[in-house]
């Protein structure tokens, strides 16, 4: 196991950011709420008009909120001395697939706000629909699955958030699978979501606390 090579500065760093990435997406959800999944075109086009600001200002969030959790995760694979290491080249893979997946989404937001053609709205949100499917079938476990290997690997953070993020990989895909077949995801699966952002915040907030340790760090 490696040690833990303490850089209070990027700890700190890196907690920050994580925190400020989870913050930036809880605001983005809690101002952005979607329209009904059975919604008519017509309904589409209106709530549109009526959310216009809260749905542009929640796609920026929900653009620059992962960007920050991605510079967290790269932080671990930097105080790991991973990056250099398959699993350090995975947590590149998977940050990639998951900021991919999680613009294409954003830009399908924005785009739903154009009223010509009138299927625009409708169409944009089916899309949504689908790449939401990809969150849960590669992105969240592209991403946790390697993350949760370099935790395990090394003495940054308790062993508990190696597990877990191994666990939340595992979860993520299974959701994917079960429900390949479902057009639209039901509410509570796309809620489960926001499990994984518990988990970067108190990664985060255990980072910084860990920061001011000036000796190698246990495992336990």
């Amino acid at each position: 196991m490696e040690p833990f090579r303490t850089n209070r500065r990027l700890c700190i760093i890196g907690g920050i950011s994580g925190i400020a990435g989870v913050a930036m997406l809880g605001i983005s959800f809690a101002i952005n709420n979607p329209p009904p999944t059975d919604a008519t075109t017509a309904e589409i086009l209106r709530f549109g008009q009526e959310n216009y600001s809260h749905i542009l200002w929640g796609a920026w969030l929900q653009a620059v909120g992962p960007v920050l959790l991605v510079l967290f995760a790269f932080t671990l694979v930097d105080l790991a001395g991973a990056a250099a290491r398959l699993a350090g080249y995975m947590t590149l893979f998977g940050a990639s697939v998951l900021m991919t997946v999680n613009l294409m989404e954003v830009g399908f937001y924005i785009s739903a706000l154009n009223v010509e053609p009138a299927v625009m709205p409708f169409i944009s949100l089916r899309v949504i629909f689908a790449v939401q499917h990809l969150y849960f079938v590669v992105a969240a476990p592209a991403l946790f699955l390697p993350v949760g290997i370099v935790l395990l690997n090394s003495a940054i953070l308790h062993r508990f958030f190696g597990y877990s993020a191994l666990l939340l990989a595992i979860i993520f895909a299974a959701l994917g699978i079960i429900f390949m077949l479902t057009l639209a995801l039901p509410l509570w699966v796309t809620a489960f979501g926001g499990v994984q952002a518990l988990w970067w915040l108190a990664a985060s907030i255990c980072l910084i606390a860990r920061s001011g340790k000036r000796t190698v760090l246990s495992p336990t």
